[in-house]
């Protein structure tokens, strides 16, 4: 205390009762902070800084006032301590010059727009200054702890404190250059570790989310990629293999599973430790990477990349991912606060948009990959051409040059507007000229040893393909390019009507569903009738019929009509219509209708209103399950005229499908169990062993004749008609009769 006195008897001699009262008030004991210390401190650095003063003594006599007052607000304190100096020094004699200035400067202190002005003020410059350099003391951390204590309003006191702290830092924190010199590194430091507890002691319900979002990030990044490692597991390396090694794969379990805790550790410190061992595992992950685009199969007609590869992938690309989060969030200083909602809603948010791009971005890129990867299309674009009409001579028009056909093959040929598409059991689609058996393209897919079913839709102008392993696809009729692949997720789905196109869902419990879709997949709609019942559809360019078979309970079996492109339920009406086949011709669905005490009845109504429009009555002498074909405009009825006929005589019936009238009707010899097919032109067709091999057997208005095939051809698999041309199958081979 005796170096005060002394400095003050310096400044004024013969007052030692106003410095022992001002030595007194910075030591009362209602203060913590502000106390003789402290202006022990500002003495100190204006024994440094004084020379570039005007007016030295002013400016200590300002040091001595500019807290004598302390009522725990720096504006009011200046001013009240101002008023003090104003009232007191007088009466010591002091000019009142010097005491306006001493009053001005001890304002100064209080005015936060002080610290900024850069106007010229010697005097004020040096007292800021001074008043600073208590910054960068050493012990500058518990004299912030004690003026926030010390405030009668802690939290508002928080927050002021925080802003001046904040504007400090934002510009220069001393005014003159001799200052800067010898401040202000220690005191930018002590600022910042203040701006750190404050951050910490301010209540904001987002504080810290930033970290938050990033630990979340690089623990739901390594959780994910253990959850894909484990997938690749079960999936192969390349496609088609069997029995090849998974340890690779179980490491990277293993390495994801202890990534989760220690990418967390890395993310919440802050020490160099833990920045290189978050950096080694973006590169052990990175190399991982590497090597695995490396090592992907080569794509051939019999093999490709495995299911595993784009899993491997994601796994070591989250971790990648998981490392550089956990590093960003090492390399911020400010300590995480006691958690918040923020923080919660950072986290959880940050791992639903992780959850949410691996499920609708990653898993379907890694399945487009492996679809591009697994397939090759070779051949040229073929152009539209018009099948010939096989006039059943015994002759071969052509026998395909395809090899490892299936024995049924033919049976499942589709007729697009480009030529014939067949199926082979290696999982590859042909399309054969129809004129010459000549292959135009071949789609080759090496991840799939299914057979796929074929459909035309979109009038024969695109191909849709039914793989029981991955789902269906898309392909282009004249290329055999594929244009696209159907969700996953209707893999199970049947297809109930080609062209328009339908699809059914059988559902275990619950409802089944029938849905309509467009070429490429998307669904316009689902119509979904109840539980307990069976869907039959068909559609006509505008109109939906569906067959509604309930189950359980009374209910009849009804007729609902569903507008094609909507599937607002247009009509509906009670039926029981008999077997599976239902005929389109324009706006008019043709089926059998069952009738109790009779064989049934043919029936055509109007798609759009549910009208019937004609009625052909089965006569009851019939005695077998009746067979229809659609024969251009024409309906072909097929049945056995008697009991004591079934298998030696059919009654084939043809009808306009516009009114119902018979065209023409013929008994004949036959076997109705046989195989038969329908030309556009209403022969009926079928085959039958004979002595020498195959014979056809050819129904027609005319006449009805049978003719003897060539050896080649396989009697057994039957005859197929696309259009007015007739397939048969040899062995390994397509044949087009002439």
């Amino acid at each position: 205390m005796t170096g005060l006195r002394e400095r003050w008897n310096d400044l004024i001699p013969g007052a030692a009762a106003l410095a022992d009262d001002l030595t007194a008030r910075y030591r009362a004991d209602d203060r913590r902070a502000y106390r003789d210390q402290y202006l022990q401190h500002v003495l100190d650095a204006l024994g440094t800084l004084d020379q570039l003063s005007t007016d030295p003594t002013a400016v200590y006599l300002a040091a001595w006032f500019h807290r004598a007052v302390h009522e725990r607000s720096g504006l009011t304190d200046a001013e009240a301590s101002a008023a003090l100096a104003e009232a007191t020094l007088p009466t010591y004699h002091v000019t009142s010059a010097r005491v306006a200035e001493v009053a001005r400067l001890i304002r100064l202190t209080g005015t936060p727009t002080a610290w900024s002005d850069t106007s010229s003020d010697p005097n004020g410059d040096v007292l800021l200054d001074a008043v600073n350099s208590t910054l960068a003391a050493v012990n500058y951390a518990n004299h912030a702890a004690e003026v926030r204590r010390d405030a009668t309003d802690r939290g508002t006191a928080i927050k002021q404190r925080h802003a001046v702290v904040q504007e400090l830092l934002d510009g220069p924190i001393f005014r003159t250059q001799l200052g800067r010199d010898r401040y202000a590194a220690a005191a930018r430091g002590n600022l910042k570790a203040e701006l750190e507890v404050l951050d910490g002691e301010i209540p904001a319900p987002w504080r810290g989310w930033q970290r938050a979002a990033l630990i979340g990030l690089a623990v739901i990044s390594a959780l994910i990629a253990t959850a894909a490692a484990f997938g690749a597991t079960t999936r192969p390396w390349r496609s088609g293999a069997r029995d090849e090694a998974t340890w690779p794969a179980w490491v990277i379990v293993a390495v994801s599973l202890a990534a989760v805790l220690v990418l967390q550790k890395i993310a919440q410190s802050n020490d160099r430790r833990s920045r290189w061992l978050a950096g080694g595992i973006v590169v052990a992950a990175a190399a991982g990477l590497l090597i695995t685009v490396l090592l992907i199969p080569d794509q051939t007609p019999s093999t490709g990349p495995g299911g595993r590869v784009p899993l491997v992938v994601l796994s070591l690309g989250l971790l990648v991912i998981g490392g550089l989060t956990a590093l960003a969030a090492n390399a911020l200083t400010a300590p995480l606060p006691s958690r918040n909602h923020g923080q919660v809603v950072a986290a959880l948010g940050t791992a639903a948009v992780v959850v949410a791009a691996a499920v609708l971005v990653a898993d379907p890129a890694g399945r487009a990959y492996l679809l591009r990867a697994n397939e090759q299309v070779s051949g040229s674009a073929a152009p539209e051409i018009q099948a010939p009409r096989s006039d059943l001579s015994g002759r071969i028009a052509w026998e395909s040059p395809t090899t490892s056909l299936r024995s049924d093959a033919v049976a499942d040929a589709v007729e697009t507007r480009y030529g014939i598409a067949i199926s082979r059991q290696s999982g590859s689609i042909e399309l054969l000229d129809p004129a010459t058996g000549d292959v135009r393209w071949r789609h080759t897919r090496s991840d799939t040893a299914a057979l796929p079913t074929l459909y035309a839709v979109s009038d024969g102008r695109q191909l849709l393909a039914d793989f029981d392993d991955f789902g269906y696809l898309l392909l282009d009729a004249s290329t055999g390019r594929r244009e696209a692949a159907w969700p996953e997720s209707t893999r199970d789905h049947a297809v109930e009507h080609p062209d328009p196109l339908l699809t059914g869902e059988q559902v275990s419990r619950g409802s089944d569903k029938l849905r309509g879709v467009d070429p490429d997949g998307n669904e316009r709609w689902t119509f979904e009738p109840g539980r307990c019942t069976s869907i039959g559809a068909t559609a006509t360019a505008n109109t939906v019929v569906t067959f509604l078979g309930h189950s359980c309970g009374q209910r009849p079996s009804e007729l609902t009509g569903l507008d094609l492109a909507s599937g607002k339920q247009l009509w509906n009406r009670p039926a029981n219509w008999r077997g599976v086949t239902r005929l389109v011709f324009g706006d008019l669905v043709v089926a059998i209708e069952a009738q109790q005490g009779t064989r049934g009845i043919l029936v055509a109504l109007d798609a759009r209103t549910g009208e019937v429009k004609w009625r052909f009555d089965l006569p009851d002498a019939w005695a077998c399950d009746s067979k229809l074909a659609a024969a251009g405009g024409q309906v072909v009825l097929l049945n056995c005229p008697s009991a004591s006929t079934q298998h030696s005589t059919v009654v084939a019936t043809v009808l306009d499908a516009r009114t119902g009238t018979v065209a023409w009707q013929r008994t004949v010899a036959g076997d109705l169990s046989l195989p038969v097919s329908v030309t556009d032109d209403a022969r009926i067709v079928a085959l039958r062993p004979s002595t020498t091999g195959c014979d056809v057997t050819v129904l027609a208005q005319a006449a009805d004749r049978r003719v003897a095939l060539p050896e080649e051809v396989d009697c057994s698999q039957g005859i197929h008609a696309l259009g007015n041309q007739l397939l048969v199958s040899g062995e390994d081979a397509v044949i087009a009769l002439r």
